[in-house]
């Protein structure tokens, strides 16, 4: 029972191999070359077979028009008996027939004339007919007579008929199918051993290469090592090659990334989580000087709180959902103006600064969003366009609506974006404006933005400055 199991076994391991080998490329490859190089052999089998017949009658014919002229040129056309014999011996025919154009002619002929089983006319056999005829004649097999019919060459309307046995002809049939039976079979196998071991070099070695890198690849996409190293190749395979390259690199960069984000995010919660608790602190302190009389503690008592609030709002939510993701905007309709005031004061440009603040926005100018966010979604570009101005410039804050659609411009007179930062806008840590910037304040801005339904785009960035357009529908 053991020896019988393993026997069982061991015949399943080797059918196992045995499948596996044959849902192979290069199994497959083989195969199908055999199978078609063999199928043009055969393709090429059938008419060589077919006109070996013809050539072999024609011969026939041939030998006996010689005979037959042989016996014109005897003494009254007429011979022994042992001469004929050996004449239609040497032809191998029964008997020779001339027809002229009004006579028939009995040159060659034994003593008893045999049955007829059947008649070809080589002058009007198409290549169809001499296939069907070639392989009538090997399934008929031996034992038939037939009258073979030929025209006479440089005698118009005049013809030879033979009369032959057909077991000579199928036995040479066979010999010359046997023979380019074994040469097809040589040639074939060696057109499909030089086939597939090509192919096999130019294709299945490649492909086998990309798929073990892909598979390497997805096991430890981190890992550089398992990078596909590109050949100079430069057909499909070789653009192949570059093309999954690049792609693992870039997916690579991708996860490394998302790992930065994650670790990120994590690092994010905790210091919210204790900046909150500085800020409830802080807005304690701010609570106990609103006893305050001083003037000055007054003025600037309002902005402080707005700002405390705002940044614990901000804690807490970050806290909330673990992550950036944003709540959905709670939208109402508010003056436009004031809110671009606080932005202004927030950025420290109220007491002027060297850069210029300008705003064209109509006092009445009604804005659809949620007021915290577009507060961000402001402070956020207008800090950028701080950032990138040294010393001196100005800042154009304008608003306008058409067709229910409000549009706001930022517009600066800054240096304008790096190609880099055009080419990644709105990415995380790929899209920063100057290199003291992350990237965030414009991701953060675009983020807000599409969750209000409306769009905000580079409209132009060069030398003499830049400006973002924001619209949102109302």
């Amino acid at each position: 029972m053991p020896v019988r199991f393993f026997v069982l076994f061991r015949n399943m391991n080797f059918l196992k191999k045995m499948t596996g080998l044959s849902n192979s490329l290069s199994a497959r490859l083989l195969i199908l070359t055999l199978v078609f190089v063999m199928l043009a052999e055969v393709l090429i089998f059938v008419p060589s077979v077919a006109f070996f017949r013809l050539t072999y009658l024609i011969k026939k014919t041939d030998f006996a028009h010689l005979a037959a002229l042989s016996l014109l040129a005897s003494p009254d056309n007429m011979v022994s008996d042992d001469l004929r014999e050996e004449l239609l011996f040497r032809v191998g025919a029964r008997s020779v027939v001339f027809h002229g154009a009004n006579s028939r002619i009995l040159m060659l002929s034994e003593n008893m004339p045999p049955k007829i089983d059947a008649e070809f006319d080589l002058a009007n056999r198409n290549p169809f007919m001499l296939i069907e005829d070639a392989f009538m004649t090997l399934m008929v097999g031996p034992g038939r007579i037939i009258r073979v019919i030929t025209p006479i060459r440089n005698e118009p309307n005049s013809s030879l008929e033979v009369i032959i046995d057909e077991a000579p002809l199928i036995a040479a049939m066979y010999d010359y199918a046997w023979n380019i039976f074994w040469l097809s079979l040589i040639i074939s196998a060696l057109t499909a051993v030089l086939v597939y071991l090509s192919l096999h070099w130019m294709m299945v070695r490649p492909m086998r290469r990309l798929s073990e890198s892909m598979i390497a690849f997805r096991r430890a996409p981190e890992d550089i090592t398992r990078s596909l190293v590109p050949s100079k190749r430069q057909d499909e395979i070789g653009v192949a090659e570059r093309e999954l390259e690049i792609m693992q690199s870039r997916v690579r960069a991708a996860l490394k990334q998302k790992q930065h984000l994650a670790a990120l995010g994590t690092a994010v919660t905790k210091i919210s989580h204790d900046l909150r608790n500085i800020l409830s602190t802080s807005q304690i302190v701010s609570d106990s000087l609103s006893q305050s009389d001083d003037p000055k503690v007054q003025k600037i008592l309002p902005r402080l709180m707005t700002s405390i609030d705002r940044a614990i709002e901000l804690c807490t939510q970050t806290l909330k959902y673990g992550k950036a993701d944003e709540r959905e905007p709670k939208r109402e309709r508010f003056l436009l103006a004031p809110l671009v005031n606080e932005v202004q004061n927030s950025l420290g440009l109220a007491e002027g600064n060297g850069i210029l603040w300008q705003t064209d926005i109509a006092g009445n100018f009604m804005l659809n969003a949620d007021r915290d966010q577009f507060y961000r979604i402001l402070l956020n570009l207008c800090r950028n366009s701080l950032q990138a101005m040294t010393g001196s410039g100005r800042i154009d804050i304008s608003a306008g609506r058409q067709g229910g659609i409000a549009a706001i411009r930022i517009q600066d007179t800054g240096p304008g974006m790096p190609a880099k930062a055009k080419e990644h806008l709105f990415e995380p840590f790929s899209g920063s404006t100057g290199p003291q910037g992350t990237g965030l304040g414009l991701s953060i801005a675009h983020e807000l933005v599409t969750a209000h339904g409306g769009q905000i785009r580079l409209e132009k960035s060069g030398s003499d400055g830049t400006v973002f357009c924001i619209t949102l529908p109302d």
